[in-house]
């Protein structure tokens, strides 16, 4: 039983153009956060799925520059491009991770497979984002290639199209869906912003990489950074202002399941 490990990521972007090229302790930001996924325990097979546009050949650069497989699809339907991703390597589970989380703790990773994995058949879908509780930009979703599948079939709402998971927890009738609440009973996913939208965000994660990334050793944690951004509020201080924004702000309204208290305005 083969997982795949999906990457989503593009050189487009209005707010940071190229941000998965920009470098961070000396090698391109997508490059790092590979690395980190590398160091994730439970088995699985990582991929770079990115457009057909020409500007992307170079996240195809990056992607072979990191040693991973990687695939092209449309510019704007990522569904789809999950899930042929998942077919042309014939994955039985897929995990979506996006190339906004590049200081993503590989723990993280396998706490959610953990879950998803230890009741065979227990469960079509399972992130630990919705809700979220997790320190923005530690974001995992794993499910079934067969869900994926039914749901690039059904899905017809530009929303669920371009954010690949929507369809999953706006019918939980339809699918057995199960989330992974961090274990300290806390809440820090609208307060601690370690994801990357903005040039602020650039600055944080390059800060926190200058400060705790080591050639060859193991890849620090979502501790060493929270211990980082409390002892260096300077660091934490550089995107704090975005804290708590999301993709969520856009579709208020739209989405049964999320409400205006799970985001905020930049």
């Amino acid at each position: 039983m083969k997982t795949l490990v999906v990457v989503q990521a593009r050189m487009g972007s209005s707010r940071l153009p190229g941000k998965v090229a920009l470098e961070v302790a000396g090698a391109p930001l997508l490059v790092r956060m590979l690395e980190r996924l590398r160091a994730v325990a439970t088995p699985v097979e990582l991929c770079v799925a990115t457009s057909t546009l020409p500007e992307d050949d170079r996240v195809v650069e990056l992607a072979t520059q990191a040693g991973v497989r990687h695939h092209r699809g449309d510019p704007l339907d990522c569904l789809n491009r999950h899930a042929t991703a998942a077919a042309e390597a014939a994955a039985d589970f897929v995990v979506k991770i996006p190339s906004d989380c590049p200081l993503i703790d590989p723990a993280v990773v396998d706490e959610v497979l953990g879950v998803f994995f230890r009741g065979p058949a227990r469960y079509d879908y399972v992130s630990n984002l919705h809700p979220a509780s997790w320190p923005d930009g530690n974001d995992v979703e794993v499910f079934t290639r067969a869900a994926l599948e039914l749901a690039d079939r059904e899905a017809v709402r530009p929303l669920e199209r371009e954010h690949t998971t929507p369809f999953f927890w706006e019918n939980p009738e339809r699918f057995r869906l199960g989330n992974v609440t961090w274990g300290r009973g806390l809440d820090l996913s609208m307060s601690h912003r370690f994801t990357i939208d903005y040039p602020e965000d650039y600055r944080f994660i390059a800060a926190v990489y200058d400060a705790l990334y080591r050639p060859g050793e193991p890849p620090f944690s979502l501790d060493d950074i929270l211990s980082l951004v409390e002892d260096r509020p300077d660091i934490r201080a550089l995107n704090e202002k975005y804290a708590g924004v999301n993709w969520y702000r856009n579709h208020l309204g739209e989405l049964k399941t999320v409400t205006a208290a799970m985001t905020k305005q930049p």
